[in-house]
């Protein structure tokens, strides 16, 4: 992140353009709806520029801009459309102590002015560190459409009604205090007329002060494979109403990032025959936190019921009596399978297939590995990079065919995805030459289509 971004006080602050042009023009109609106090310099100001200075919205200086003319400045633009004049005036504003903004010049700027969604004083700020300011806009025109007009009366509204919701203890009941307000009884009394939102105000928080607080609550949410656009929405509402998140290690940190600022993140990662957090730890931070009342997400990778161990942080809860749900996530076997163009079935193929999970290799000995090793089967194994050649041996030893299509997919769905295609008999030379280091999927049985153009591939052929 190299704009840092903030919300700078105009009030009555002073604000300096240089320049008379479409440049000039467009920052100030923008840097009007502020209450700042704007002096241009400009010996040749556009006709608009005068009829603003006349009508005493600005100062208009009929010159160049000179030393000491950015005293007391807050923000300086400069926008001459001419490279020198730009730098000139740019280092005087600086010498005055003044943030300055050269337009269309990321490099020289100390900031940059977003693209601006304003139902003030809801004002949303979009930026993109200046790289592509087409994007800025269309993101800017969806979320116009989606935002009512009204946003902003609720807004200024709520703003007089602030201190008296103080009353409400902080955190969760004042939060759950403003969700009602702002997405219930606010858009309802204002379709009403302007003159009923106070009252319906009023009336809420007397609800709310009589409301028994919400008992503590454990959300077993599934997190997907990783792609935070393969969350569900159920799963996003968990995590926005969170106090308190625990999560795994294969979390991505684009989908911890939807989390709100204020939730205690805690990370009890698990590393497949390494350094992990204990079950017991785990069962017991739900338990703490859920009986002092917290909201609490416990997110795991993929669904939470594939492999998660989720029976487990089930029956320590309800020995407690603490209630819970569970929120389905998308298992990475659908996503990575997804990702090589194959159904997980397909009729004259298999008609079932099995979820393994390779870090268990006790309970791989009492597998039926004799129907597995049979041709047209197919199995997802989670976390079997480890124990590719038990794998291997196992299904070798049962009849398998030597050539059987094996497919390992790394990152399923996420930007480092890779896909290792290979075959039984080279899986575990195949796996030590491409050198995994990511959280894989191995699909027996099933080979990337010819026709698709997946992600980067390792064949064999490399290791051949």
């Amino acid at each position: 992140m190299d704009h840092f971004p903030i919300f700078v006080q105009t009030d009555a602050a002073r604000i300096i353009v240089s320049g008379g042009g479409d440049a000039a023009l467009a920052k100030l109609r923008l840097l009007l709806k502020t209450r700042a106090k704007i002096t241009v310099f400009a010996a040749d100001a556009a006709p608009e520029i005068a009829q603003w200075h006349a009508a005493g919205q600005l100062t208009l200086v009929g010159r160049a801009m000179d030393y000491g003319d950015a005293v007391c400045a807050t923000l300086f633009y400069g926008a001459n459309e001419d490279e020198a004049e730009d730098a000139r005036t740019a280092h005087l504003a600086r010498t005055c102590g003044a943030m300055v903004n050269i337009v269309d010049n990321l490099e020289d700027s100390q900031f940059i002015t977003p693209a601006i969604v304003d139902r003030d004083p809801v004002t949303i700020a979009i930026g993109t560190e200046g790289a592509a300011p087409v994007l800025a806009r269309a993101i800017k025109a969806d979320l116009e459409e989606r935002l009512p007009q009204s946003l902003g009366t609720l807004a200024r509204i709520g703003k007089t009604f602030r201190k008296a919701s103080y009353a409400l203890s902080f955190g969760r009941a004042r939060r759950d205090f403003w969700r009602a307000f702002y997405f219930d009884a606010g858009p309802k009394a204002i379709a009403q007329g302007k003159d009923k939102v106070l009252p319906a105000l009023e009336s809420l928080l007397n609800i709310h002060l009589n409301k028994t607080a919400r008992e503590g609550h454990v959300a077993f949410v599934g997190g997907g494979p990783g792609d935070p656009e393969l969350l569900t929405l159920k799963a996003r509402r968990a995590l926005d109403e969170a106090d308190v998140v625990i999560y795994d290690r294969l979390i991505t940190p684009e989908i911890l990032e939807l989390a709100r600022r204020e939730a205690t993140m805690i990370d009890v990662g698990k590393e497949g025959f390494g350094v992990h957090t204990p079950q017991e730890h785990i069962n017991a931070l739900l338990v703490e936190h859920a009986q002092a009342g917290a909201q609490v997400v416990r997110l795991k990778s993929g669904d939470a019921t594939v492999f998660g161990r989720l029976d487990e942080e089930i029956d320590a809860v309800d020995a407690h009596s603490i209630g819970w749900h569970i929120v389905p996530g998308i298992t990475s076997a659908s996503a990575a399978v997804a990702t090589i163009g194959q159904s997980l079935t397909r009729r004259g193929r298999n008609a079932s297939v099995r979820f393994l999970t390779g870090h268990d290799t006790r309970g791989f000995a009492d597998h039926d590995w004799h129907a597995l090793a049979k041709p047209g089967e197919v199995a997802a194994i989670y976390m079997g990079k480890k124990s590719a050649r038990f794998i291997q041996g196992r299904l070798l030893m049962h009849g398998a065919d030597r050539h059987t299509p094996v497919t390992v997919i790394e990152n399923a769905s996420r930007v480092d995805q890779r896909v290792l295609e290979t075959t039984l008999d080279a899986l575990p030379a195949a796996l030590e030459a491409a050198k995994l280091d990511g959280p894989a999927l191995t699909f027996l049985g099933l080979a990337p289509r010819a026709a698709l153009a997946a992600a980067p591939t390792i064949k064999i052929e490399e290791f051949a």
